[in-house]
């Protein structure tokens, strides 16, 4: 009897059980490492595996090194900004992601986000737990979203997803900066293509971002362009912590210079009440934070395992693993990959 071929899991908190039961169905051994572990600790684990599984762990140059009999690399979700692909490029070890699982379930909750954010849910659910009961008063008063003005910054699948539910469900007025998006495309998904990205924001009730985590991308929202905001917008981000500068954005959200924020991602995550950068958000009665879970429904869930584990079947086949991002990163590959076109 042979030895099984390892699969190393990490971010093991993320519970997959049909993923990781078919795959020992197979006859792989399924090694689950926390998202926490360090780079030694996650070197040591992949030595002798065969696939590596990844959701938000840093999947860095020297743990990819370390992985001499290493086939493939499938991050279980979308952004691949934690592996380093040029290293894996370098080691012709294929990555490829798993980008259309829940692209209308991420959308729903950023609009869960911008939709408590407008109505002043939280604080008044907060209240009617504490007092029982509340009267009309300023502090309480909710905007429209019909008629308000809706800045999408980033116009892939969730954003476009998002423009649908905005314009079309909502009767919001849908503005959109990508420069990788023309303006012909962003018209079909019922937005105004916007190529000033300041002058945008100035526009908008609410900004929200929907953009991957690149080198062009990181801090893409600092100091000035919340300076560009009005007073009365909210932002909201459920793609990436760093596209923020975050120590920018609790400056204007403790001094007042937007409305608020709805935060489901972070730059280090998780969160702490005290000791992190981000702790005096907690404080913030305009700020809805939630824990990198717009993602987490059991609808996604499926999804995701089942596309991830035919990923998986091709590596372990030997096969070409179908790369269906259009992420010129991945699409760089030239080894062991097959583009959806």
């Amino acid at each position: 009897m042979g030895t099984a071929v390892k699969v190393v899991r990490t971010d093991a908190e993320i519970p997959c059980p049909m993923l990781d039961a078919a795959l020992r169905e197979r006859g792989c051994e399924v090694a689950l490492v926390d998202g926490d572990a360090d780079e030694a600790s996650l070197a040591e684990q992949v030595r002798d595996a065969r696939l590596l599984l990844t959701c938000y762990a840093p999947i860095t140059a020297a743990v990819i090194d370390a992985a001499p009999h290493l086939a493939g690399i499938v991050k279980y979700g979308v952004g691949i900004d934690a592996i380093d692909i040029s290293a894996a490029i370098r080691r012709r070890v294929p990555v490829v992601n798993v980008p259309e699982y829940a692209e209308e379930t991420v959308a729903e909750g950023a609009f869960t986000l911008m939709l408590a954010l407008l109505k002043r849910l939280i604080p008044v659910d907060r209240e009617m737990h504490a007092r029982g009961w509340l009267w009309p008063d300023r502090q309480w008063l909710g905007r429209d979203l019909a008629g308000a003005t809706v800045g999408l910054v980033g116009l892939g699948r969730i954003g476009r997803c998002f423009a649908r539910m905005a314009g079309a469900g909502f009767r919001a007025r849908v503005l959109g900066f990508d420069p990788h998006v023309d303006a012909a495309t962003m018209r079909a998904a019922g937005v105004d293509k916007r190529d000033d990205l300041l002058a945008m924001l100035g526009e908008c009730d609410v900004v929200s971002l929907h953009c991957v985590l690149n080198d062009e991308t990181r801090h893409l929202i600092g100091h000035r362009e919340l300076a560009a905001m009005r007073r009365d917008a909210f932002l909201v981000n459920v793609s990436r912590g760093r596209l923020v500068d975050e120590a920018a954005l609790v400056d204007a959200l403790v001094a007042g210079r937007i409305a608020g924020a709805g935060l489901d991602v972070f730059g280090q995550e998780p969160l702490a009440l005290a000791g992190h950068p981000l702790s005096p958000l907690f404080t913030l009665p305009n700020v809805i934070l939630s824990p990198h879970l717009t993602f987490y429904t059991h609808e996604a869930m499926e999804r995701l395992e089942r596309d991830t584990l035919e990923r998986c079947v091709e590596i372990l086949e030997g096969r070409p693993v179908q790369v269906r991002s259009r992420d010129p990163r991945l699409r760089a590959q030239t080894h062991g990959v097959t583009f959806e076109r």
